[in-house]
C-alpha cells in the first residue's frame, strides 16, 4: 500500500493560533508523517498564508476535517440551518484550495451533535442535494470530500460504511467517498473487516486510532485485521493516527466528544508509538495478502 500517513494536528494543539500552527506542522514533519489533518472547527481564527508557508517549508500535505454546527445542519428542516450549512462548506472548500489541501473531511452531512430524535428522508435528501453543489466547487480544486461515519451520538444520519456508501452513491459524484473511523467502526459495525470489503472503492479516507482513543494496539480493536482488510481491497488513500487527550484538546472538542480524562501525557512518545505501529502493520499485512495471494 503506498498511502501517505497523516496525523491529527489535535494530538499537539487545542487551537491554531500562528504559534499553535507553526508547532503542530512542524512536530508533524518531525516525526516522518506525509501530511497533518487541520480541524476546521473554526476556519475564521486561522491564517491560511501561514499556514501554508509552514506546510511548504515543512515539506508535508494538509487535510481538513470538521463537523457542522446545529445552525449549519444541512440536514435541517430551517431552510435558514441548510443555507448557511452550505455557504460555511463552500468557504471550507475555498480555504482548503488556498492550503493545497486534497481533502475535507468530517461529519460534513449534518450537524456534529447527539440528535434526539432518527434522521428524516427528507434530511437526507435535502443534505445530499447541499453535497452535490459543494462537490462540484470542490472537484474544480481537486478536493475528495469524505464523509465520515461516526457514532450514534455524533449523528443521527451516517453511522455506518453501508449507510455512508449508500449516501454517496446518491450524492453521484466522483469526488465524494467514505471516510472510515476505526474508532466508531469498533462501536457501530457487527464486522468492521466485512464494512471496509464492502466499502471497497468508496473508501477515501481512513482514520486509525484505539478504542479508548489512546496509544494504538492498547484497546480493544483487532488492528491487525484492520490493516490486512484496508491491503486487501487495495485501499491507498490516507491513513491519519487519530487520538485525543484532556492534556491537550479544549473546547468544543472536550464537550462534545466527552473527553474527561488524559489517555496519554506525552505527545511525543504517543506520535513516535504511533508511526512505528501503523508502519509495522502495514508491512505485516501486504506481507499476509502476498502469501495468500500466491498461493491462491
Amino acid at each position: 500500500m503506498k498511502n501517505r500517513l497523516g496525523l491529527h494536528a489535535n494530538v499537539w494543539v487545542a487551537g491554531w493560533s500562528e504559534e499553535e500552527a507553526i508547532r503542530a506542522i512542524d512536530k508533524t514533519a518531525e516525526a516522518g508523517f506525509d501530511l497533518i489533518e487541520i480541524s476546521a472547527m473554526a476556519p475564521h481564527l486561522m491564517n491560511v498564508d501561514l499556514t501554508r508557508q509552514r506546510l511548504e517549508k515543512a515539506g508535508i500535505g494538509v487535510t481538513m476535517s470538521l463537523g457542522l454546527e446545529a445552525e449549519k445542519d444541512i440536514s435541517s428542516a430551517d431552510p435558514e440551518r441548510v443555507r448557511a450549512g452550505e455557504a460555511h462548506l463552500l468557504d471550507v472548500v475555498s480555504m482548503a484550495r488556498d492550503l493545497g489541501a486534497t481533502h475535507v473531511c468530517g461529519i460534513l452531512y449534518s450537524a456534529f451533535q447527539k440528535y434526539s430524535e432518527p434522521a428524516t428522508s427528507a434530511g437526507v435528501a435535502t443534505s445530499i442535494e447541499v453535497m452535490a453543489r459543494v462537490a462540484e466547487k470542490a472537484a474544480a480544486s481537486g478536493i475528495t470530500l469524505g464523509m465520515e461515519v461516526v457514532n450514534r451520538y455524533e449523528s443521527n444520519m451516517i453511522n455506518t460504511a453501508a449507510q455512508a456508501v449508500e449516501y454517496c452513491r446518491r450524492v453521484g459524484a466522483a469526488n465524494v467517498k467514505v471516510h472510515l473511523d476505526v474508532y466508531h467502526m469498533n462501536i457501530e459495525e457487527a464486522d468492521a473487516v466485512a464494512a471496509i470489503h464492502a466499502t471497497g472503492d468508496y473508501l477515501g479516507y481512513f482514520h486509525t486510532g484505539e478504542s479508548h482513543r489512546g496509544y494504538m494496539g492498547t484497546g480493544s480493536i483487532d488492528l491487525k485485521s484492520i490493516f490486512q482488510a484496508l491491503a486487501r481491497i487495495g485501499y491507498n488513500g490516507p491513513i491519519t493516527y487519530e487520538s485525543f487527550s484532556s492534556r491537550v484538546v479544549g473546547q468544543p472538542l472536550t464537550g462534545i466528544l466527552g473527553i474527561w480524562r488524559e489517555t496519554w501525557e506525552d505527545g511525543d512518545d504517543l506520535v513516535r508509538h504511533a508511526m512505528m505501529y501503523t508502519r509495522s502493520q502495514m508491512i505485516a499485512a501486504q506481507n499476509a495478502v502476498s502469501r495468500v495471494a500466491k498461493l491462491a
